[in-house]
């Protein structure tokens, strides 16, 4: 039987912190975007962003090019900033040849999530993807983690694992859908959380963990 694992995009899987920056950096000097509307962008977008905060900026800039186009053009940046490295592409592909299934759950809208997997080549080692964006709904909500699943073609009631940096999100939100959790650290543990089953310094570890599991 093939087992699954569910990881977290941002922060887990690939770097978007750094890819994040870059991409304003350039979106504002194409556009001629002074430092008021850069540092906008850079706090408002910092931990998500979606097709409604260009609507936001251009009320509060009174920006000429439509929403839709910066919209656009920042998820097509992000696609080409954002990296995954090869040792933990490599790692998940190492995971499929020992039979775990590989599903991904992100918060975040739709399309540019999906950018970035492509866009890394994480499609080509993962099974299944959940975005936020699919159902209006975001993680730590089991739904969001029942529908990786079934893109994965399993079932949560089989168990699995869910991998990732956010306490509430990743790790509250794997033991709601009653699966076990690893953690990487790096943000505030919330004191009433359930500690996870495994806390890690980088994802390729556990990817190591999960391949010993198989053994």
């Amino acid at each position: 039987m093939r087992r699954l694992a569910i990881f977290d995009l941002d922060g887990t899987l690939v770097d978007r912190t750094s890819a994040f920056a870059d991409a304003i950096a350039i979106l504002s000097h194409d556009h001629g975007y002074g430092p008021e509307v850069e540092n906008w962008l850079l706090t408002e977008l910092a931990d998500r962003a979606e097709r409604s905060d260009f609507d936001r900026l251009r009320a509060a800039f009174r920006i000429s090019e439509s929403a839709y186009h910066l919209w656009r053009r920042y998820a097509d940046l992000m696609a080409a900033a954002v990296t995954c490295r090869p040792e933990v592409l490599d790692g998940l592909a190492h995971l499929r040849a020992a039979a775990w299934t590989i599903g991904i759950v992100t918060n975040g809208a739709s399309d540019i999530q999906r950018a970035k997997i492509a866009a890394t080549g994480l499609a080509a080692v993962v099974d299944g993807v959940a975005a936020s964006g699919d159902l209006e709904i975001r993680k730590p909500d089991r739904r969001l983690f029942e529908l990786a699943a079934s893109r994965c073609g399993v079932s949560l009631a089989d168990g699995g694992w869910v991998i990732g940096d956010n306490p509430a999100g990743d790790i509250g939100g794997g033991h709601q859908a009653g699966l076990r959790t690893i953690w990487l650290r790096g943000r505030p543990w919330p004191e009433d959380l359930t500690a996870a089953h495994h806390v890690v310094d980088d994802v390729t570890d556990a990817i190591a963990i999960l391949l010993n599991e198989t053994e």
